[in-house]
């Protein structure tokens, strides 16, 4: 596997939160990154403004549309030369919907959430990994799941939870049938990360931090190193595998 600083990798979410710690930390290793954003183009800009020599190209997509997945593939592939090295499934959406809620809002909640965090980025998937297999060098993928994919959520997100269970599912299997063949899949399993999309209001922000034994948020930075680590071949023999970073919120 290249070094890091030969790498471009395609960092889906990148653009706030944890994608854009992951993208920074890669960018500032070394690696070209192509920094795809849903809506917001100023935040993605704002980051490629910081490591403008590292920055292959920002590519916008609206997963909520079947097709959306396809063309940025071939977006990024494009403004990386051709050649992507890596794949980090980052988007998402935490939208809610209880079984208390009229079954339109319930079934318009599970198919969005289902499209956008699992079918989505299976496209993404399948998209890296038939050009890897089928081309001259093999390449990463990993997918940002939640330790959600574990114990569940709130009453509100059960449709969030079982995407994210997908997510670390299809990287087993894809691990499974390909890493004989170059390519390597993980899944990372983070609990609450400290950025803005973690609660905020003082009261909300210590219910959070009670039930984590660490007594803090994991940082965007933390999980930039880790999918670094894996993305530069660090641990090859862990594919297939999902790491935790909840700090002991949720021990498997």
């Amino acid at each position: 596997m290249k070094p890091l600083n030969q790498q471009t990798i395609f960092v889906t979410g990148a653009s706030r939160g944890a994608g854009r710690g992951i993208a920074s930390e890669l960018m500032a290793q070394g690696t070209k990154v192509a920094i795809g954003y849903a809506k917001n183009r100023e935040a993605a800009e704002s980051l490629a403004a910081q490591y403008p020599d590292q920055v292959a190209g920002l590519v916008g997509a609206d997963f909520a549309t079947p097709a959306a997945a396809e063309t940025a593939w071939a977006e990024a592939k494009t403004a990386a030369g051709g050649r992507i090295d890596g794949l980090v499934l980052n988007h998402g959406i935490f939208e809610a919907a209880s079984v208390h809620d009229d079954a339109g809002p319930w079934i318009a909640n599970w198919s969005r959430t289902l499209q956008v965090n699992l079918q989505s980025a299976a496209d993404l998937a399948r998209l890296a990994i038939r050009d890897w297999v089928d081309g001259d060098e093999p390449g990463s993928l990993i997918a940002i799941a939640s330790r959600a994919a574990h114990r569940g959520d709130d009453l509100d997100h059960p449709a969030y939870a079982a995407a994210k269970a997908g997510m670390i599912a299809m990287i087993k299997t894809f691990s499974r049938a390909y890493s004989g063949r170059g390519v390597l899949a993980y899944a990372i399993s983070p609990g609450w990360i400290d950025t803005e999309m973690a609660p905020q209001e003082p009261s909300a922000r210590k219910a959070a931090l009670a039930e984590v034994p660490y007594g803090d948020m994991a940082k965007p930075e933390e999980l930039g190193r880790l999918c670094a680590f894996l993305l530069g071949g660090g641990a090859p023999s862990a594919t297939g595998a999902t790491f935790d970073m909840n700090g002991a919120s949720y021990v498997r």
